[in-house]
This record gives structure tokens, C-alpha cells and sequence, in this order.
């Protein structure tokens, strides 16, 4: 009996290095595209035996996958969303096997980064007490922050993250912006400026096209959400009319992640005043990205979360 496995796309990247010419890839290549060039690696460098014992994933299959991983995402339930490790690990795996695909592999690591800290928090009382120093008289109590920054503490920056800084600083700095929020592309990106996501999110700051258009960017041809200046400015300017809104960067940055009119609604809804009240309601990605964020920050710059200042007015 054959098995449909993600592992079918790590046998035709691999074939990228077998003898004879490879087969090329879409100039501007989507999800159908990758599948279409990994089948075809795969049926024409997989052993027989392989082809016996596996059955490749189909475009079906690969949408199917995404759109559950996206519904994962947006609901509220960390358990669910932890459960997708084994399926995302491979699936980022076998994109990493396919260099045209790395776009797509930079999203997903980050989507794979907030399940295995979910799976490692589901379930768990929530979150410690506010660290008790903060020298702006701003305790923030930001549930599941301690594992975020015991995480980001043994990682590396992103290798791209050099070359970008001082390009982004200085545009965030011309906004009014504490310079320190760029590492928001970490969390978002990975610092690929043309990563790109399944629901059609792309850039450094991965805004989505009516976002991007409605802060004055282009979408195509060319998609200014690939322009590093152009899109930082774009995603500086969101920012600071997210934090006029809501008053605090967790609060801004729930809303960056999962609208702000959601967040408004929780806020008005539940009575509450802060992003640790109404944490539990948001998107399971929401949820996760908040935390990380501040973490990365924290850890890249030195700034704790009470730290963090407002826009300068």
C-alpha cells in the first residue's frame, strides 16, 4: 500500500544534485509550481522502489495542508495547532531541499517555530508574574513570554539580519519608531524580503495586499512589499497608527498580527485594558507572535517589554 508523505518532496530535492539536467523551475514559482518541479525530479530520479512505497502529494494535498495549518493558526487552541509538528517539520524540511522554494520555507519556519512552543505550553497555567524590573514603571504581564525568551536566547540572528539593520533603523528612526522594532522581521520573516505566505502575506514585515495598498504600496509589478525601504516604511507607519489606537506596543502588535479590529472588539467585549486579558480569546498565531516578538526584541537589542517607547510625537 502506497503512503501519501511529505517526505516525497525531500526525495525530489534531493534529486536537484542526481546526474543529467534538472528540471526548471517557474520563473516566479507558486505552491502548484513547486509541486509540479518536485513531481517531476521525483518521477524521473526516484528509485522504483521509492515509487512503490510512496505516493506523491498531490496540489490537493499540499493546499489542504496549508489551509489546515492556517485554520490551526487562526483558532484558539494551542493543543491543535501543536499537533501539526510532525506534518510542518517535514514540510519545511523538503522546502529546504528546493532552494526556488526558500520564500515559501522562511514562512513556515516561523509557523513552526510558534507550534513547538505551543506545544510545549498548551495546557500549562498561564503565564509567570511580570518580572518585577522595569525601570519605565510599566509592569507587562505577556503570557507565555519566559519560554520565548529562554528560546530566542540560543538563537542565532538571521544571517540577512546585518545587512538590513541599518537600512530599516534608519527608516523606522525617520517615522518616529524606537529603531529596536525592526527585529520584527525575525518573527515575520525571518529577514527575507520576499518571503511570501500561502494566504498571499509577503515581505520583511509580510503585509498583506490590501494592507500593503492601502499604505500606499504597490502590489504588482512591481510588489513594493519586496522593497526593503518601501515596505519597512509602510509597516513603521501601520505600527505607530496601531499603537495611537491601543496605547501599548503588546496591544499594536496583536493587532499588526490578527487585525485590529478583532482586537478592538476583544477589548470592548471583555472590558479589558491589556493584551494579557484577552490573550486566551486570539488566534492561537496571535497568541504565540506577541510573545516572540518582545522576546526578539529583548534579546536582540536589550530592550525588555516596559522598555519598549512609545512613537516619538
Amino acid at each position: 500500500m502506497t503512503k501519501p508523505a511529505w517526505c516525497l518532496l525531500l526525495i525530489g530535492g534531493a534529486a536537484l544534485a542526481a546526474p543529467g539536467p534538472p528540471a526548471q523551475p517557474a520563473a516566479d514559482p507558486e505552491a502548484g509550481d513547486l509541486l509540479t518541479a518536485a513531481q517531476q525530479l521525483f518521477e524521473q530520479y526516484a528509485p522504483e522502489e521509492i515509487k512503490a512505497q510512496f505516493e506523491f502529494p498531490s496540489a490537493k494535498e499540499w493546499d489542504g495542508f496549508a489551509a489546515r495549518l492556517e485554520q490551526a493558526l487562526a483558532g484558539n487552541d494551542l493543543n491543535q495547532l501543536a499537533a501539526f509538528e510532525p506534518e510542518a517539520r517535514a514540510a519545511l524540511a523538503a522546502l529546504r531541499q528546493l532552494p526556488e522554494y526558500e520564500d515559501y520555507a522562511d514562512w513556515l519556519a516561523e509557523r513552526l517555530d510558534y507550534i513547538e512552543v505551543a506545544k510545549k505550553t498548551a495546557g500549562a497555567p498561564a503565564p509567570q508574574p511580570p518580572r518585577p524590573v522595569q525601570p519605565l514603571g510599566v509592569p507587562l504581564n505577556i503570557p507565555h513570554y519566559e519560554p520565548w525568551l529562554e528560546r530566542m536566547r540560543q538563537r542565532p540572528a538571521p544571517g540577512r539580519a546585518a545587512a538590513l539593520l541599518p537600512r530599516l533603523q534608519a527608516v523606522f528612526r525617520e517615522e518616529g519608531l524606537p529603531p529596536a522594532l525592526v527585529w520584527l522581521a525575525e518573527s515575520e520573516s525571518t529577514f527575507n524580503p520576499a518571503a511570501r505566505s500561502p494566504v498571499g502575506a509577503k515581505g520583511l514585515f509580510q503585509l498583506m495586499p490590501e494592507t500593503a495598498r492601502s499604505l500606499g504600496l504597490q502590489t504588482f509589478l512591481p510588489d513594493e512589499r519586496t522593497n526593503p525601504e518601501k515596505s519597512s516604511r509602510a509597516a513603521a507607519q501601520y505600527l505607530r497608527h496601531l499603537h495611537g489606537r491601543f496605547g501599548d506596543w503588546p496591544l499594536a502588535l496583536a493587532a499588526y498580527n490578527a487585525g485590529e479590529g478583532r482586537v478592538s472588539r476583544l477589548l470592548a467585549r471583555q472590558n479589558a485594558k491589556t493584551f494579557a486579558e484577552i490573550a486566551d480569546s486570539l488566534p492561537a498565531e496571535t497568541r504565540m507572535y506577541v510573545p516572540k516578538v518582545l522576546a526578539t526584541i529583548e534579546v536582540r537589542a536589550g530592550i525588555t517589554p516596559g522598555d519598549l517607547p512609545a512613537p516619538r510625537v
